[in-house]
Order: C-alpha cells, then structure tokens, then sequence
C-alpha cells in the first residue's frame, strides 16, 4: 500500500536510505551521504504533503518524494515544458532487502499517476551520473535526459536531469 507518510515514519525511512547509501558505496556509488539524505528534509517533505511511503504487512519499505517545489538547482536545465506545472521527484528508496521485485516502479507509477490526475503537465528528476543502474530505470520508462547539475555537498560528480511529459 502507498500512503502519504507521517512524522513517525521518518525514522524508518532514514534507516532506508543508509541502508541504500551503504549498498551504493559498496558498489562505488558515492550519491548519498551523512548530509543527504536527512531528518530535516524529510520533516519538511512531511510539512508539505510530499513524503510517501510503500508499505508491506505493515512496514515500510520505501519512499518517495512528490514535490511541486522546483528547487534553484534546476533552474539552468532547458526543460521540455514550462517551469509553472510541473512535479519533482526526489529521494526514491527501497529496502535493498526488497529491491528487484519492482517496488520501486510501484512509487514511480503512483507519481507518475498523481502528477497526471493533479493536472501537472510533467514529472521531474536528477539522478547521479555515476549510477548507471538508475539511469537506465528513468530511460526506459521513457524520461528524456536534459542537462547536468552539480550539488557539490553530495559529489564533484553531475547529476543528470530527466522529464516525463505525462
């Protein structure tokens, strides 16, 4: 079940995403790390009515950001269609104990669903240019790659920006 996420599951969600952060450093993947993702941006994902969550016999194992806040960060990107209605998605995570089993497709058809039913005419993305396996997923699920942008707190590496015009 996905449901919109509380403040008691934020701690579940940061035990997610150091698990992720631990297997995509074993991997060589340096995306997330002590600074993101954190408590704080997920309290305020909260605040905001952004923060979802897939659970499975009453436990969560994933989450997913479904923003309508561009952050500045994009603001260089030459989008496929105009900055005014548009969705972000952000810190997707699934329990590496429960990837491969199309979880995250899961979260990503929901946004994909939300952002068409709420009258949004994309959805929005970065993702690490150092995680191949990542890419791949956002490609063939028909995002277009646009642009690089840099937040240099997480890595020296780009991160590529994707859209989905729904």
């Amino acid at each position: 079940m996905i449901r919109k996420a509380t403040y008691s599951d934020i701690d579940s969600i940061l035990k997610i995403t150091k698990l992720c952060a631990k297997q995509m450093i074993s991997n060589g993947i340096f995306q997330w790390n002590e600074y993101y993702p954190n408590k704080n941006a997920f309290k305020n994902d909260v605040d905001r009515n952004e923060l979802f969550v897939l659970e499975i016999d009453n436990t969560v194992i994933g989450s997913i950001v479904i923003s309508t806040f561009m952050d500045d960060e994009y603001a260089p990107i030459k989008w496929l269609t105009p900055n005014k209605n548009n969705t972000y998605i952000h810190r997707l995570a699934i329990n590496p104990n429960y990837q491969g089993k199309g979880y995250a497709q899961q979260l990503m058809d929901y946004a994909e669903k939300w952002t068409k039913e709420n009258n949004f005419s994309s959805v929005r993305l970065d993702t690490f240019s150092q995680n191949p396996r990542n890419q791949k997923f956002y490609e063939l699920r028909g995002y277009k790659r646009l642009g690089n942008i840099y937040f240099p707190k997480q890595s020296e590496h780009p991160f590529y920006c994707y859209e989905l015009v729904v």
